[in-house]
């Protein structure tokens, strides 16, 4: 899961529920929003290229969220693409994205990575966050947190896990305040640690 989430005690608007319309502003945010994030920035080092393949590839990664009205935002400052179960990424974009845009001295780890992803994704029921972000402008007034609390609470009376990667270590905290527990930390070539976790629900 890629992520940049941020904890306050600030009160905060309550969450709204993404919808189509709501595609092109937010891809916009993750593209602020993940512009120093470690295993992100591993994958397309290069600004350009950044700006070039991350837009499509927050598409991939999440898009059925906006498309199933099961992602949320705060204003156009955060968001969370949540997917619900039985859903999923669209892997053979994000292969395709992986091939086209990453560096070649990378491709293979790119794919190990991928392929280990897959492999520790759950197999049960389960909601997924593959995505969320905060514009940096906004960083540190509780948003990220409102963004958890409103979905985790669907997912405690579904009486579902939650289940996310985190691509950045210093967010792990984060999500541990909010139930998740690390499942495992992956370590795949020169990519930054990509921190696998599940909350069970409550």
């Amino acid at each position: 899961m890629l992520d940049l989430a941020f904890a306050s005690t600030h009160r905060v608007p309550h969450p709204i529920q993404l919808t189509a319309d709501d595609a092109a502003p937010c891809v916009d945010l993750m593209l602020l929003a993940f512009a120093n994030d470690p295993c992100v920035r591993w994958l397309f080092p290069d600004a350009a290229r950044y700006r070039e393949f991350f837009p499509a590839f927050v598409r991939a990664f999440g898009g059925n969220a906006w498309t199933l009205g099961t992602g949320t935002r705060i204003g156009q400052q955060a968001a969370a693409l949540w997917l619900p179960p039985g859903t999923g990424i669209d892997e053979a974009a994000v292969v395709d994205l992986v091939e086209r845009g990453a560096p070649p001295a990378k491709q293979a780890e790119s794919m190990q990575l991928l392929e280990a992803m897959g492999h520790f994704h759950p197999q049960e029921p389960h909601w997924y966050l593959p995505l969320i972000g905060t514009d940096p402008t906004a960083q540190g007034r509780g948003l990220g947190s409102a963004l958890l609390q409103h979905t985790l609470g669907t997912c405690d009376a579904d009486g579902l896990p939650a289940y996310l990667e985190s691509t950045n270590e210093r967010n792990v905290p984060l999500y541990r305040r909010h139930g998740f527990e690390i499942v495992k930390v992956l370590r795949v070539g020169s990519c930054p640690p990509l921190t696998l976790m599940q909350r069970p629900p409550r």
